[in-house]
């Protein structure tokens, strides 16, 4: 499903790059897009609840799935028994050494191995603590990819969450136009369903063209250049992923003029 989202954006963004150039009201064709995070398991494992829903508002840190702890719960018991054992040599090699019985090479590599049995216990109960996977950011959950039941590969996402500030607005200007776009620059954004008043402002100028032409430019072939604008709205829970707009660029406190 992700890669038929990115194929869709990417066959939208093929369409926008036909028009970059502003309309006949001044304002450019562009698109909402938005900067998902995708929550992922340290470790493979099988889904033993699921918290969460599509469309749920989750909270930073609340719980949105666990996974099974059988090998981690038996990786930890392993390490403890080992510690009790290392703490145990380590008693013994001081006790031995304080009626110098013992010598100061045995007390060092007990001191070194209950370091090491302590160190691998800690280990063991993080990896444990990480069957219980937390929301890392507030914020919407989009899509989710596994199932309870279902055997979750390490590094591969469970679900996505957006923020709502990882919204943003995507538009392309020709390279003749480039210049009158800085950072900063308020923009109006419009849509059929959007209702009036969405504003946000221009946080990202491509520096490179996302159409290269032969390397010996013509007027031409100049032209044909197109760099890529974002700008972050400030009502972002008003636009929905994927939804085209239109957006008027307000220049240095001047509003483009609508031709």
């Amino acid at each position: 499903m992700i890669a038929s989202r990115r194929f869709w954006l990417v066959a939208l963004s093929a369409l926008l790059l036909g028009s970059c150039g502003p309309r006949s009201d001044g304002s450019y064709q562009g698109w909402i897009e938005a900067d998902m995070i995708f929550v992922s398991p340290d470790e493979s494992g099988r889904i033993t609840s699921l918290k969460v829903r599509e469309g749920d508002e989750v909270s930073h840190g609340a719980l949105i799935y666990t996974l099974d702890d059988d090998l981690q719960q038996a990786d930890l018991n392993q390490n403890n028994a080992t510690l009790a054992n290392a703490r145990q040599i380590y008693d013994r090699a001081q006790s031995l050494s304080r009626t110098g019985s013992g010598t100061q090479a045995n007390l060092d590599s007990a001191v070194s191995a209950l370091r090491v049995a302590e160190a691998r216990v800690e280990t063991a109960k993080t990896r444990l603590a990480r069957r219980e996977i937390h929301a890392p950011v507030t914020g919407m959950v989009q899509q989710i990819y596994f199932r309870e039941g279902e055997l979750v590969p390490a590094q591969k996402p469970v679900l996505s969450i957006l923020p709502p500030g990882n919204m943003k607005v995507r538009f392309y200007v020709s390279e003749t136009e480039l210049a009158r776009f800085s950072i900063g620059d308020q923009v109006e954004i419009s849509c059929d369903s959007c209702g009036p008043g969405l504003t946000g402002k221009v946080y990202f100028i491509s520096t490179t063209a996302e159409y290269t032409p032969p390397v010996i430019y013509s007027l031409e072939e100049r032209s044909k250049l197109v760099y890529l604008i974002q700008a972050r709205p400030e009502q972002p829970a008003r636009l929905r992923v994927g939804q085209p707009v239109s957006v008027v660029v307000q220049h240095h406190g001047a509003l483009a003029v609508k031709r």
